[in-house]
């Protein structure tokens, strides 16, 4: 195992057990699974759950760290949702970067601390850091930092070194899907969103992981709502990217028979549209339900989750498989990374663009 992630595992260890331990555990609250919506949404004991309530916690002394007006019992607000959701099974960090928790949708943290994603021909020669496997919140207690790479969000004004959950989310709680932020200020007032929260439904957190019958139910809005902060980054015409691509678009008749039918490499056209859907690859359309199996139909659209992951994946740039692979097969081979897992198997597998695209022939 290379010196680099063993030295960023055990930074991330000691840092949680500082949290947990120097400022306060939650105590017994943690010891259960407590749905989200009731914790966030002023269940019992909700408030101290985040903040300090009094001058010791769990028979702790707590010392307030400089500019903790919030009273938040961690070092930033990322530290303090990753009490709850970096282990167990509300997970969406994990331990070890080669062993990340159950994929609920979102993907995993835990793949910053990865000290290279790239899989691609120049994979040893060329490493590509852990910060590039999707948002680089800022939670010191868990060993992550900002993105050094950025100052603004790519395509955007978002400022990087302020990024963290709360950026996304409402600790506080909303209705919004996965409680995420409307249109307006967010974050103390330190940005503004453009569009509303997007409309989805999402599988259980403490449930089973993501599966063709227990995925996420995308219906509209995703694209605009990653817009608030990256604008149309690969929209032909507009991109600040070398990529163009369509990215909130209703998916063409050939488009929508090819997915349909795709059933791998080695099956290009032996599926059927009623169990084609694709969690690894998924669509909007208003009428996905969190179990439903079927391809996309006249309504469905591409959006930005259909080939990224919204937190972290084992690739770069949040990729829901690594882009820079002929064969996912090859993933994790250059890097020592997580592979990815393959939804179709077979060693010949070529990358999950084929699920909307033909392949093209050598």
């Amino acid at each position: 195992m290379p010196e680099n992630r063993v030295m960023r595992r055990t930074a991330k260890k000691a840092g949680t057990w500082l949290v947990f331990v120097l400022l306060g555990a939650v105590g017994g609250f943690l010891s259960g699974v407590q749905p989200a919506w009731g914790f966030h949404e002023q269940g019992v004991a909700s408030c101290g759950g985040c903040h300090i309530m009094h001058s010791t916690a769990d028979g702790f002394e707590v010392v307030l760290q400089p500019g903790n007006e919030a009273l938040l019992k961690g070092p930033s607000p990322s530290d303090v949702c990753l009490l709850c959701h970096a282990e167990g099974p509300l997970a969406v960090f994990g331990v070890d970067p080669l062993i990340p928790p159950p994929e609920k949708g979102g993907g995993n943290f835990v793949f910053l601390l990865e000290d290279n994603l790239n899989d691609g021909p120049d994979g040893m020669a060329e490493p590509i850091a852990g910060e590039a496997a999707g948002h680089s919140i800022k939670a010191p207690g868990f060993g992550l930092a900002s993105d050094p790479r950025l100052s603004l969000s790519p395509g955007g004004q978002f400022p990087v070194s302020e990024l963290g959950c709360t950026s996304c989310h409402d600790p506080h709680g909303n209705t919004n899907f996965r409680m995420l932020n409307g249109d307006g200020l967010v974050q103390d007032d330190l940005f503004s969103f453009v569009f509303p929260a997007p409309e989805a439904n999402g599988i259980e957190m403490g449930g089973g992981s993501e599966s063709r019958t227990n995925h996420t139910a995308y219906r509209s809005g995703m694209t605009d709502w990653c817009a608030n902060c990256h604008g149309r980054y690969h929209q032909q015409g507009s991109t600040p990217s070398a990529f163009e691509h369509p990215s909130d678009r209703a998916l063409d008749a050939e488009t929508r028979n090819h997915y349909n039918f795709y059933n791998g490499d080695e099956d290009p056209t032996g599926g059927t549209p009623a169990t084609a859907y694709l969690p690894e690859v998924p669509f909007e359309d208003r009428s996905v339900t969190t179990e439903s199996t079927s391809g996309p139909g006249p309504s469905a659209r591409i959006m930005c989750l259909s080939c990224h992951r919204a937190h972290a994946s084992s690739a770069p740039t949040s990729g829901r498989w690594d882009f820079n692979v002929s064969l996912l097969s090859e993933d994790g081979l250059q890097s020592g990374s997580y592979p990815i897992p393959d939804p179709y198997g077979g060693s010949s597998q070529g990358p999950l663009c084929h699920k909307c695209h033909l392949p093209i022939p050598d």
